[in-house]
């Protein structure tokens, strides 16, 4: 298998990345991991992206597609991958499949996490945590017994900048105006089969599962 994985923040890909990495043995990769390891390889690549990552800003399309693509063309390149995080554009797309094209690969298929926006505004906004002993919680899902204070240590906790109502709802218009000419493109390839991300999440895998099986083989 050789899959992207597409979807908004907070849509559970990430989860569903990790059983599928887990349960079919594909190499997971998510972009901000071979960002950070040409940063601490020192890398020529990574020497240019570090600036990037150590400020909190995006790494640019071109440094990000060249990144990815040395990552291809290294001799320990993965045969079966599932990419979390990567393609987020159609530039990034563009690039990724002419990488594919030169290791002679194909894509099995894109999978596309539909959440409804309101439904990820309630997921991550709702998330505090312990900055002492980084305890995690959920203010519908998994509440402290003290409103406000973690149960394990008595902190006070803290909400991520990134966890905010107003951040979210920022990065999902972002998510928006990225992917909308990103999941065109894969559709009209008939790579792309739409998830939905409310539920079990064994359920989620299972249904993941049902569509992989009726993939094309690899070539």
């Amino acid at each position: 298998m050789r899959l992207i994985l597409l979807g908004p923040p907070g849509s559970g890909k990430g989860t569903q990345a990790k059983l599928l990495s887990n349960r079919l043995h594909l190499v997971h990769i998510g972009t901000g991991d071979i960002l950070r390891e040409a940063v601490r390889a020192k890398t020529p690549l990574g020497k240019k992206a570090g600036p990037f990552i150590v400020s909190g800003q995006l790494v640019p399309d071109d440094l990000v597609n060249e990144v990815v693509a040395e990552r291809f063309r290294r001799e320990d390149r993965p045969e079966r991958f599932v990419m979390d995080g990567y393609p987020r554009t159609l530039a990034q797309a563009a690039s990724f499949d002419q990488v594919l094209r030169q290791q002679f690969q194909n894509l099995s298929a894109v999978l596309l996490f539909v959440v409804d926006d309101e439904e990820i505004v309630k997921r991550m906004s709702g998330r505090w945590s312990c900055p002492n002993c980084k305890s995690t919680y959920h203010m519908v899902n998994n509440p402290p017994k003290v409103a406000g204070v973690c149960d394990a240590c008595g902190t006070k906790l803290i909400q991520r900048p990134d966890d905010r109502e107003a951040t979210v709802r920022e990065r999902l218009r972002v998510y928006h105006a990225n992917t909308a000419a990103l999941i065109s493109y894969y559709r009209e390839q008939n790579l792309l089969h739409e998830i939905p991300g409310v539920g079990e999440i064994e359920e989620i895998y299972q249904t993941i599962v049902h569509i992989l099986n009726q993939a094309p083989p690899l070539c």
